[in-house]
């Protein structure tokens, strides 16, 4: 009786477990099927410590940003040239309620829009807590994209960090697959490098074996008896339809060129700039590869404390943003910072705009809404009032190109309306007493 020998015993036997048999040759389950819709994109980018308010907000609502009558303050003028792209929201408050100090509710309520469990996490005299209490809205929308064929991408999302602390406490997370389920950022670049290419690597290592392989069958087949003969025939057929699907899925997984990164970075203080250029850039390269289509991007902490020598400022940030805001030295050291986070924005940006979509649908920007948003409204007083809520390109179909002052609205319904504008149309999210009339009306 002739034996049949499956794909899947066949990898068994080359030391593969029988999990990872589909991410190896199922193309469909890596995420690289193509996709004829619009690729909607989201990045939410955090930075600490809140704003100097008169230096960042506008001045007043406009329904149209035009370059003739409105200019961006000081910490938004690095992103001038996407003025058009730009919707800058004032108005937008965490009423979240419930344990823990704002620095810990402001991160970790940011976006999940629900209270922190009781912990034993102190914060300053405010009451002790413990991590989120539900899902973020990025794994949310993840977890929505990852159901659909059509929008299932290898990693569903991914978290990149800048020198965010190696700890794992309520003030260094933001990112939440679920109640008490924080998700830790990626801050060093060669290891998002390894998630990202190390597969290629694993590849190239199979397709040696494979090769071996089919030397080794050569040598035996011609010792062995007819009968011997036809199952090895069938173990070589395998074997090129094997290494036909590994260069099929190969080309299909690398339709650009894999980064180098410049070595010997230490992911440290000193070297924040040159970390953050490295992760954008991968970020920009994982949307090229169709890796992923949601992603949060986190520079440090909530108290966040980095120095920015490079600025000329030798004072920790957090320490920065408590000073009152006669101390007008202290102000500048803080323009100074937060326009350094906005350049970070801007430089995202504008990767993202001069990178057409390989499907010609406009650039990456026309299809990616990048988030750029905060913990506080103002460090000094510990606001969680007009929450920073800056919203860059066209991926969630908003009327962009506005700045709007809002009438103190609750978060949660500007959750919705990310989740509504990515195509996952919820009625509540977080706590449903801050939902209100549902999310906010921005297209």
């Amino acid at each position: 009786m002739r034996s049949y020998i499956s794909r899947r015993n066949f990898m068994q036997s080359l030391g593969l477990s029988a999990a990872s048999i589909p991410l190896w040759l199922n193309l469909q389950s890596l995420g690289f099927a193509s996709h004829t819709n619009r690729k909607q994109r989201l990045v939410i980018i955090f930075s600490p410590n809140g704003v100097v308010k008169d230096r960042f907000w506008p001045d007043h609502e406009e329904d149209e940003l035009s370059a003739d009558k409105y200019d961006f303050k000081p910490i938004l003028s690095p992103l001038a040239p996407y003025k058009q792209q730009t919707l800058v929201l004032k108005g937008v408050c965490d009423k979240i309620k419930g344990d823990g100090d704002n620095h810990m509710r402001g991160i970790g309520c940011l976006l999940t829009g629900g209270e922190l469990f009781p912990g034993n996490i102190q914060g300053g005299s405010d009451t002790p807590a413990g991590w989120a209490t539900g899902i973020s809205i990025d794994q949310e929308i993840k977890k929505y994209f990852q159901s659909r064929p059509e929008t299932q991408t290898r990693f569903g999302s991914l978290e990149f960090g800048v020198v965010v602390p190696e700890r794992a406490d309520t003030w260094t997370r933001m990112v939440y697959a679920g109640g008490n389920k924080p998700i830790a950022p990626i801050s060093d670049p060669y290891a998002m490098f390894n998630k990202l290419y190390g597969q290629t690597k694993d590849r190239e290592s199979l397709k040696s074996v494979l090769d071996d392989l089919q030397e080794d069958l050569r040598k035996i087949k011609e010792v062995v008896s007819s009968e011997d003969a036809k199952l090895l025939e069938e173990h070589a057929n395998l074997i090129r339809e094997t290494e036909m699907e590994l260069q099929s899925d190969t080309q299909s997984m690398l339709n650009h060129p894999v980064p180098e990164l410049e070595s010997g970075v230490r992911n440290d203080n000193e070297n924040m700039p040159r970390i953050s250029k490295m992760q954008i850039d991968l970020m920009v390269n994982s949307f090229i590869g169709d890796f992923s289509r949601i992603a949060t991007l986190q520079f440090t902490n909530s108290v966040g404390q980095a120095k920015m020598k490079w600025l000329g400022v030798e004072e920790g940030h957090h320490e920065l943003s408590h000073e009152p805001n006669s101390n007008a030295a202290a102000q500048d050291k803080l323009t100074k910072i937060n326009t350094w986070y906005c350049e970070q924005i801007a430089y995202l940006a504008k990767r993202l705009a001069e990178t057409p979509e390989p499907s010609g649908d406009g650039s990456m920007l026309d299809n990616t809404t990048i988030i750029w948003t905060n913990e506080l409204g103002e460090g000094n007083s510990h606001t969680l009032n007009d929450i920073p809520f800056v919203l860059i390109g066209g991926g969630l179909n908003f009327k962009m190109g506005r700045s709007l002052h809002l009438p103190r609205i609750a978060h949660n319904r500007l959750l919705l309306s990310i989740a509504h504008g990515m195509g996952h149309h919820i009625d509540r999210f977080g706590n449903p007493n801050y939902c209100g009339d549902g999310p906010l009306v921005l297209s």
